[in-house]
């Protein structure tokens, strides 16, 4: 049998190209080498977005279809939403007793988070217990395996940590999961600064040509060239770096020509532009079949609640008999 691997995204915006670069594209090889649980984290996504939850419901529809449509086979691998699944709480609620605040409250990332949302009041409860309910998520499925990039490696080992506590206390059940870490290239945003929903400087899966146009031209570019013919600098500009991830048949052109002064910044843009289009126009095209029927995804993630839930069960039916409960 193949080793179970788990990973998930809060449903909290548009799915956008850091995503894609970032997670999806992994997921998609991953399917071929584990047995794939694939999550719409809606409890993680409300512990930031409590005061306003209107667009979770929404957005995890659009998420799961843009992740249908950038590869992830339903068929292969099980995509379900977090909250359908009871057993994630049960399990958050047992490891919350287990887990030292001092675990919690060195969390580096829970410091970094605290300050990327600091227009949002996420100073609660709830929130400093994040990785606690992460664990849960992983360990209830008894993941042997877990996708991540090297800031999130905090958060799974405190995941190990809870393992090896339980597994101390009690009695060996869980794997200590292992993370296997993502080597995507780092992608800014349109602005230069992280990608981030909050500062609203990406490009979505979804958007339309002309938007994906108008995006491109306002990106930061090369601060040091004022006039068309000055040579360039692409090294420190964020268009050639999309170029690499992107467009690499063409980047040693665009090197040659930007440093030579033989291309401007808005031609470069206009070529960058229709790149993109050209790359996501497939995506979209599945996006479109998609949303024209919303009731398969329902019922994609109704079948995937029953067998994550199938799973989960046999987890907390053990660890109630063990615990006396």
């Amino acid at each position: 049998m193949k080793e179970r691997l788990l990973s998930g995204m809060r449903p909290t915006g548009k799915l956008h190209l850091g995503h894609l670069i970032g997670a999806l594209n992994n997921w998609v090889k991953l399917q071929d080498e584990y047995l794939c649980l694939f999550m719409v984290a809606d409890w993680h996504a409300l512990m930031s977005e409590y005061q306003d939850p209107s667009h979770i419901r929404e957005y995890i529809v659009d998420n799961v279809i843009d992740w249908l449509s950038c590869g992830i086979d339903y068929q292969r691998s099980i995509i379900f939403v977090q909250s359908d699944v009871k057993e994630h709480l049960e399990l958050d609620m047992i490891f919350s007793c287990i887990t030292p605040l001092g675990w919690l409250a060195r969390c580096p990332t829970y410091k970094e988070q605290l300050k990327e949302l600091k227009d949002k009041d996420v100073n609660t409860y709830a929130f400093l217990g994040y990785p606690v309910l992460q664990a849960s998520d992983i360990l209830v499925y008894k993941a042997e395996a877990v996708p991540v990039g090297e800031d999130q490696l905090p958060h799974l080992e405190l995941t190990r940590e809870i393992a090896r506590r339980f597994n101390h206390l009690y009695k060996n059940i869980f794997p200590e999961p292992e993370a296997i870490l993502t080597s995507s290239p780092r992608l800014l945003g349109l602005d230069g600064r992280k990608m981030s929903k909050s500062y609203n400087n990406f490009i979505a899966l979804s958007d339309e040509e002309d938007l994906v146009r108008k995006k491109i031209v306002s990106m930061f570019t090369d601060p040091k060239r004022i006039r068309l013919k000055d040579p360039g600098h692409p090294k420190v500009c964020n268009v050639y770096s999309y170029y690499k991830i992107f467009d690499p048949q063409r980047q040693k052109e665009v090197y040659e020509r930007c440093t030579g002064a033989k291309v401007g910044c808005t031609e470069c843009k206009n070529s960058l532009a229709a790149a993109l289009i050209l790359m996501l126009k497939p995506i979209q095209e599945k996006r479109r079949l998609l949303l024209g029927d919303k009731d398969k995804i329902q019922d994609i993630l109704e079948e995937g609640a029953k067998s994550a839930s199938d799973i989960a069960a046999k987890t907390l039916k053990e660890i109630k008999e063990l615990l006396n409960l």
